[in-house]
């Protein structure tokens, strides 16, 4: 099969890694990976090529769209972008086309996908299977209803499922998505999408980086977002105020967005055992070797702590629910604990710090994590099915 997959990241790297781990399961079909955000230097594997539209990306304060690349106004962007796209798949004709978030989001991009939806309806571009790919938890909007109704639209008249990225004992679309029962396609729960560790990276990474059975590993992080700077910064002073007698390590990952001004002072403030840096593509490896996470709360990140099973300290993201909702289902199943406004005080934070360290770790995570390849498996069903 050919598979289409569009996957518009505005402010980090979180939705453009979970699409890339399920173009990475479809590894016995064709996968065109169709993106259009700042660009993030990742390896695709051999059966995955990109198309890359114009960049766009979301500013600081979430009120609009702006290119960091190019001098042409937005206007003409989202031309560009919308015939280039329809263009394509007039060219590739793929055998389905899966969205990542629309219709549930990316509204700000139905200039240049509702014209291919309509086509492929109507028969003027191939006909496909046309699949939104969802996350578990949906972000609330200002006019709820409005928006809900938008999108049930357009999810019964052009789309032929939905693939939830959710264990639905944890956390299910309907408590984020009111309208659910008025759903007329299928809707799948796939699992999250999580990757796994290799076996024997914990002990490899450890003995590369020079830290003993003895000693703790603390790693640091904000996601691949432009926030996290402040719970970064509690993190190196709680650091310091911590007995290095144990032979602490702290390594900080900020995020490739991070302003530079914020990543600076960072920087300025680290001393002996504390490292810090931007991005690293794999970062799993860092999560399987630490004996304690402290992060905000996204969903990549945390379920890289569920499939390492590291001892975990979240900071939810505070502008929406998503972040603490997932936070607090976890947190109820003592798979992490999370971080108040109280904790973010450096004598405070050096407390948690301490007594997580303290505590034993939790294994045991009976939580689906499989999503990508049940989400591979479903597809190909389907389209077994529909041939």
């Amino acid at each position: 099969m050919k598979i289409v997959f569009y996957c518009q990241h505005l402010l980090g790297v979180g939705h453009l890694f979970r699409s890339l781990e399920i173009c990475e399961a479809l590894d016995s079909h064709e996968v065109i990976l169709i993106t259009g955000g700042p660009h993030v230097d990742v390896e695709l594997s051999d059966h995955i090529r990109e198309f890359r539209l114009q960049e766009l990306q979301m500013d600081r304060d979430f009120k609009g769209l702006f290119s960091s690349e190019s001098t042409s106004g937005l206007n003409r962007i989202k031309d560009e972008r919308q015939e280039r796209l329809f263009d394509f798949f007039k060219r590739e004709r793929p055998d389905l086309f899966i969205m990542e978030l629309y219709p549930f989001g990316r509204k700000a991009f139905r200039y240049e996908l509702d014209p291919v939806l309509h086509a492929i309806r109507e028969k003027k571009l191939n006909v496909c299977g046309v699949f939104s790919s969802v996350r578990d938890i949906l972000v609330e909007k200002e006019d709820q209803e409005l928006h809900e109704l938008r999108a049930l639209r357009k999810l019964n008249n052009y789309f032929d499922g939905v693939l939830i990225h959710s264990d639905p004992d944890l956390v299910t679309l309907d408590e984020t998505f009111y309208h659910y029962d008025d759903i007329r396609v299928p809707l799948v729960y796939t699992g999250y999408i999580a990757s796994k560790p290799m076996p024997g990276v914990r002990a490899r990474l450890r003995q590369q980086l020079g830290i003993r059975d003895d000693e703790k590993l603390v790693v640091a992080s904000a996601g691949g977002g432009t926030v996290g700077a402040p719970l970064l910064e509690s993190v190196i002073k709680a650091f310091s105020r911590l007995d290095v007698r144990q032979s602490l390590y702290l390594r900080i990952f900020t995020g490739p967005y991070l302003d530079q001004n914020d990543f600076n002072r960072l920087k300025s403030m680290t001393k002996d055992r504390i490292q810090i840096e931007r991005f690293v593509p794999d970062f799993l490896p860092y999560m399987a070797a630490a004996d304690l996470s402290i992060s905000m709360g996204g969903y990549n990140t945390t379920m890289n702590i569920l499939a390492t099973g590291v001892q975990a300290l979240v900071w939810p993201f505070p502008q929406n629910q998503e972040q603490r909702l997932r936070a607090e289902r976890l947190e109820q199943r003592g798979l992490l604990r999370i971080l108040g406004s109280k904790d973010m005080d450096p004598s405070q934070l050096a407390s948690v710090i301490e007594y997580v360290l303290a505590k034993p770790v939790q294994t045991c995570v009976p939580i689906n994590l499989d999503g990508a390849a049940h989400t591979a498996e479903w597809l190909e069903c389907y389209a077994q099915n529909r041939s």
